[in-house]
């Protein structure tokens, strides 16, 4: 399955949620903090909110809670 990341195509499992698309495609991190140093999700489960990023236009969505789906859009602010 193919989702753009930061405007690059990245081929990605199927089935898979976008904070687990995004370290598969080798994206680290998802923002930065105020201070400048790169964040990424912690928990996995949408408590720590450290995984948030732009899915087709949507500002701050949790990417460990929303499933990958092909030709998405997805903009991190690392």
């Amino acid at each position: 399955m193919k989702i753009i990341i930061n405007g690059i195509e990245a081929e990605v499992p199927a089935g898979v949620t976008v904070a687990a698309a995004l370290a598969h495609a080798g994206h680290g991190a998802t923002r930065r903090s105020l201070s400048g140093q790169p964040r990424q999700a912690f928990c996995g489960m949408g408590v720590c909110q450290e995984c948030r990023v732009r899915i087709d236009g949507q500002p701050e969505r949790l990417a460990c809670m929303s499933l990958a789906v092909e030709g998405m859009l997805v903009e991190t602010l690392a």
